[in-house]
Formats: C-alpha cells, structure tokens, sequence
C-alpha cells in the first residue's frame, strides 16, 4: 500500500532538502531500515523528488529477521519505481555491538553512494531521535559539540550525509504510513541501550519534558558550536607557527574553549583525533608545566606550546 503524501507534506520535505544541498545536486540516496520512520522518508521522497532517489538498506547480519526486512524494503522502493540495494555488512566484535554496527552502516552506505554517484545520503533521523540524543549526552557529560547533538548536515566519507526529517516527530511519520508494511526492530525496547531509557523518560514526563523544545534547545547548541569552530579557525591563523614537523602554537589568554579547540585540531591535524578526556588530562598537564604525551605526539609547555613527534620508545 502506498502512503498518502499531501501536497503541503512533499513541498516541505523538498524545501528542506533544497537548503540541504544545491539546487542542481543530483540524485540522493536514502538509507532505509523498514522501520517506519524511514519508510515515511522513502514514501516522502518519493513524492517530493521523483526520478531523483534511490535506497539501501543495510543488512548487519545480527538478527535472522534481517533479510526479510531488506526483501520488505524491496518490495516497496519497486511499487515506488526506486532503485533499491541491499548492502551486508559484517560487524566487528566490540564492546559496543551498536557502535560497531553504526560504523558498518554508515562505511557501508558511503562507498555505495560514491559507487553509484549519488550527490548525498539521507537518513531518517527526527526530532524525537534528537532529543533522545540530548538527553543521552547530558547524562554522559558531554561538552558543547556532543549536546549539539544529531547534525542536519555532516560528511560522510567524501558524501554529504543529510538528515532532512529532524523538524518532524515520530508520531507525524507513523502517522504518514499508518497503512504501510513496517518492520519492528526489537531492539528499540532493549534495555541494554542508553536510548531505551531516554525515550521512556520522555513519555514519562511528555508534560515537561517536550522533544520539540529539546531539540531546538540541541539546534541553538549546534549554533554556537558552529561559531566557537569559526573563532577557533580564526585563532589558529594569527597564533599558529609551522615549521616542518613542529607547530608552535600560542594560546595564552584565550578562553579555555578556545584553548581546547585549537589544541584538539592541531592534535588531529598532526596525528588523530583525540578524545575529550585524554584532551582534558593533556591541558591539565601543559597547565602545571608538565610535558603531554598524546599518541605519537610530544606537547610542551611554554609561552608557546611545542607540538612535535614524540621521540621512538626504546
């Protein structure tokens, strides 16, 4: 069965994308899980930009049902007329079984649309996801880009990844494939998984605690995250000396905001990302004029901090 797409639904789903990205950007690829939020996004897209989109769905190899919702998902991009993938994935053993499964997807559905030369993927996420992501982040302790949350917009190996659908809430897609086969994922209801309990506490307190306010509340984040990675931009050219291999840097009387910023992607830039709490334990030690030790890199206090490769242990 087919969703009934209204007018108003299919301008507004073409409008966002046309902020998105170009307006003479080509195709767009749609990761569909069969779940029903990404199945209102196929059936969305479907109408909004006909002839323009083609789907996949990621097939993890956890769950026998898995084939069977790829076969569903199928079926519906063929009443569609959509080009439809199926991409199997084997996901490394972690102690995250969901964070190695995120970064198979997500590895997965780039290089099929660098394969297939598809201008973006869109995935299904909404305004519900980000405020459970919110509160998540709040519980973990996370700094400014972590409470920003879920982006509209980021890259994606080389491929824009959009998420169109973060202005709409789970209900309003439920509701736009009422009469649709969808496949439910068990793991939704798992307790094991941080989201489970932050999706109860929303329903448990809807009164007080409205997803559509909370995610506004992670966009106004995303904006000052945005302007902090300006400023810190900024900084870097008029404090950053690079001669060969060693970087001096001045950081002396910013805020320590921008301090961490600076110090994190000259980190990356020299060697790799480096994460919050080893960021913190490193500026602890430049602070008490202690020399830092972060991966294959040597940081040394001073007037100026000296980033260089650390000496070869013996």
């Amino acid at each position: 069965m087919m969703a009934d797409i209204q007018p108003a639904q299919r301008d507004r789903l073409r409008a966002i994308i046309g902020r998105l990205l170009p307006d003479d950007a080509g195709r767009i690829g749609l990761a569909v899980s069969g779940g029903p939020d990404s199945m209102a996004m196929l059936h969305l897209a479907a109408a909004a930009l006909p002839g323009r989109i083609a789907a996949a769905t990621v097939d993890h190899g956890l769950r026998a049902d898995a084939a069977a919702e790829a076969a569903l998902v199928a079926r519906a991009c063929a009443a569609l007329g959509v080009p439809h993938s199926t991409l199997r994935v084997a996901v490394e053993r972690a102690a995250s079984v969901q964070a190695a499964a995120r970064r198979a997807r997500y590895d997965a559905l780039a290089a099929w649309a660098r394969d297939r030369g598809l201008a973006a993927v869109a995935t299904a996420h909404h305004a519900d996801d980000q405020a459970e992501t919110l509160l998540m982040r709040l519980g973990r302790g996370s700094g400014l880009s972590g409470l920003a949350g879920i982006r509209q917009r980021r890259d994606l190996g080389g491929v824009p990844l959009i998420r169109p659908l973060l202005g709409w809430r789970r209900s309003e897609l439920a509701a736009l494939v009422a009469g649709v086969e969808t496949v439910n994922d068990p793991s939704n209801a798992d307790p094991r998984h941080d989201r489970t309990h932050a999706r109860a506490l929303l329903q448990g307190a809807a009164e007080r605690l409205d997803p559509d306010r909370l995610a506004a509340t992670a966009a106004h984040l995303a904006d000052a995250d945005e302007a902090l990675d300006w400023l810190t931009t900024e900084a870097i050219r008029s404090r950053v000396d690079r001669d060969g291999e060693r970087t001096l840097v001045d950081i002396e009387g910013l805020p320590r905001e921008i301090r961490r910023r600076i110090l994190a992607r000259l980190i990356g830039d020299a060697d790799s990302a480096v994460d919050g709490p080893t960021l913190e334990t490193a500026m602890a030690r430049l602070d008490a004029g202690q020399v830092a030790t972060l991966g294959a890199l040597k940081l040394s206090p001073g007037r100026r901090i000296l980033i260089e490769k650390a000496p070869r242990r013996r």
